[in-house]
C-alpha cells in the first residue's frame, strides 16, 4: 500500500495491512465517540469530568492532525506535490509519485484539497473544545502551540505557514471571549459534539474516496 501512515503503523506495531487500516479508522473515530452524547454525559458526570473528557478528545484530535501532517510531509518529499509547494531540499522524488503528479494533476489537487480542509475542520474543533473546557486559560496555550508549530516546521513545509491558523484562531477567540464573556454549559458541549460528528461523517466519505481509490490510480 502507498499510504505512508499505514506503512508507519505496520512497522511500529508489527501489524498486517488490515490491522493497520482498522487502527487508523478506529483511532479517528475514538475522539468523535468521546463526545456522544455530549450534553447528557456532561449533566451526569459533572463539570470536572467534562473538562477531562474534552481534553482527551482534544488530544486525540491533535494526534490525528500531527499524523496527517507527517503523512503530508512524506508524500510531498516523495514527489506527490502541488505547483505551489516548494521543493524539499535533499530529497529525490519517487518516480511513481512524480509521475502521478505530472500526468494526473487532479489527484494531488483532490488529495491535498480534501484532506487539508478536513485537517482545518479538525483543528477548529480542537480549538472550540479548548475554549469550552478552559475558556480564557486556553488562549495562552493556543499561542504556545502556534509558536511551537511555527518554529518546529521547516520553511519549505506548508505547515510552517499553516501554523498561523492557530495564531488567527487565538486572536479571534480572544476577541470573542473579551466582547461576550459567558459560562459554557452542557449546551455548548453538545454543539461541540455535533460538530465532531459532522467531521467524522465527512471523513467516512474522504477515506474511501481518497485513500482506497488512490491505490488504483498510483498503481496504474
Amino acid at each position: 500500500n502507498n499510504d505512508p501512515l499505514i506503512v508507519a503503523l505496520r512497522a511500529a506495531f508489527s501489524l498486517d495491512y488490515a490491522e493497520a487500516l482498522l487502527t487508523q479508522i478506529v483511532f479517528f473515530l475514538a475522539y468523535g465517540l468521546l463526545s456522544l452524547p455530549a450534553a447528557w454525559l456532561t449533566s451526569r458526570i459533572g463539570a470536572v469530568d467534562m473538562i477531562l473528557g474534552s481534553l482527551a478528545t482534544m488530544a486525540c484530535g491533535t494526534a490525528f492532525v500531527i499524523l496527517h501532517g507527517r503523512e503530508w510531509s512524506k508524500l510531498i518529499a516523495e514527489g506527490l506535490t502541488l505547483p505551489m509547494f516548494p521543493a524539499v531540499p535533499g530529497h529525490e522524488a519517487a518516480a511513481e509519485y512524480k509521475n502521478v503528479a505530472e500526468t494526473v494533476p487532479q489527484f494531488p489537487a483532490t488529495f491535498f484539497g480534501l484532506t487539508g480542509m478536513h485537517m482545518l475542520h479538525v483543528t477548529l474543533g480542537v480549538v472550540y473544545l479548548g475554549i469550552v473546557a478552559l475558556r480564557k486559560k486556553f488562549i495562552p496555550i493556543l499561542l504556545g502551540l502556534w509558536l511551537v508549530a511555527w518554529l518546529a516546521t521547516p520553511a519549505y513545509s506548508p505547515f510552517h505557514y499553516g501554523a498561523h491558523l492557530l495564531l488567527l484562531t487565538a486572536v479571534v477567540a480572544g476577541i470573542v471571549l473579551w466582547l461576550r464573556p459567558k459560562v459554557y454549559d452542557s449546551a455548548d458541549v453538545e454543539v461541540a459534539g455535533l460538530y465532531w460528528h459532522f467531521v467524522d461523517l465527512v471523513w467516512m466519505f474522504i477515506f474511501p474516496l481518497v485513500y482506497l481509490m488512490s491505490t488504483r490510480i498510483i498503481r496504474s
